[in-house]
């Protein structure tokens, strides 16, 4: 299995972005959403990102309702100049758990002061609309964000799961150097029009879940059975029931292909991912999460292998055969909006 013991390669995040490494990565799950989290474990962790190149750090206001990045404040202060921090806004979520998607540019300009002082900073690398609000004009939207651009509280925008169309207007208002959205070899509904867009605009791609929440790891067969109480991969329509056990059986080429490599599954899959820039013609830096150093190690390794056409080719059906959406409510997803 490659570790990845040297650092990873760099990539330019767009045509004007800043230089990352070509994985980055994804702070979510430090917090909540699977599980425990042992906090000295999951510092150790990013020390290991840097280490390995890993430079892009990606957060967002409602992962754990901001402590996510007062988690990352300290990380962030002793290593402001080496890392590349994005964090995203939009989601308005109260203490029932009750969720409101906000794109109104009171709200940017008041969501984006408070992630700079919970991170302990006083600009953000890269910045977010983390779910599009269809009621609030792009044009209005994207253009307050500008103004946090002009302003230096923020050097580069991005969007997150928004159609190819939603991506070519909100590039006619201001730059966006990125577009994050859900991505792997479960999940490809952004190549209808996302993918696309992104490369002719000169977009990076930021893939989001690359390793479908671990799925296609081999961690878990079954959400229900094999996750703790509190982790919300058990309400996901795809790791449970019938879903999970038919998606389960998708695998199998994943890890015949591992084993060819010396690889594991999670790697091949992430190694889908980075072959996916060669493919489409754009930049592609996923964002897998963890929380443990091996696994950090594990994921930047991947960045070392190539897939041969024959294994792009096996793997090439999988995502029409997933059963169950990406989530149980699909409707602030880029695939909810596409014609």
């Amino acid at each position: 299995m490659s570790t990845g013991t040297e650092k990873i390669a760099t990539v330019r995040l767009g045509t004007h972005g800043p230089q990352v490494g070509v994985q980055g990565f994804g702070a979510m799950g430090i917090s909540e959403f699977y599980g425990d989290t042992d906090e000295a474990a999951a510092r150790d962790t990013l020390d290991a990102a840097l280490e390995a190149g890993v430079t892009l750090i990606d957060t967002a206001d409602i992962y754990g309702r901001g402590a996510n990045e007062e988690f990352l404040a300290p990380f962030t202060a002793a290593h402001r100049d080496e890392i590349t921090l994005a964090s995203k806004f939009a989601i308005q979520r109260d203490d029932t758990d009750r969720r409101v998607v906000r794109n109104d540019p009171a709200y940017i300009r008041t969501a984006v002061e408070a992630s700079l002082r919970r991170l302990g900073t006083d600009h953000l690398d890269l910045y977010y609309m983390h779910r599009r609000d269809p009621a609030v004009p792009l044009a209005e939207s994207v253009g307050a964000m500008g103004e946090l651009v002009e302003q230096g509280k923020v050097r580069f925008l991005g969007l997150s799961e928004v159609t190819g169309a939603e991506l070519r207007e909100a590039h006619s208002v201001h730059p966006i150097t990125a577009l994050q959205s859900e991505w792997s070899v479960f999940s490809r509904d952004v190549e209808r029009s996302a993918v696309g867009a992104a490369a002719e605009l000169g977009v990076a791609f930021v893939p989001y879940s690359p390793l479908g929440r671990g799925f296609l790891t081999g961690a878990f067969a079954n959400a229900e059975t094999d996750l703790s109480a509190g982790d919300f991969r058990r309400f996901q329509p795809r790791f449970t029931g019938d879903n999970a056990k038919a998606n389960a059986a998708l695998l199998e080429p994943l890890r015949t292909i591992a084993a060819a490599h010396g690889a594991t599954p999670a790697q091949i899959a992430l190694a889908w991912v980075q072959q996916r820039a060669r493919v489409h013609g754009l930049t592609v830096v996923p964002i897998p999460g963890t929380r443990k150093r091996s696994r950090l190690r594990e994921n930047a390794g991947a960045t070392r292998i190539t897939l041969t056409e024959a294994e792009l080719a096996e793997l090439e059906p999988i995502a029409g055969r997933v059963a169950g959406d990406r989530y149980p409510d699909m409707s602030t997803t880029s695939a909810a909006r596409e014609g």
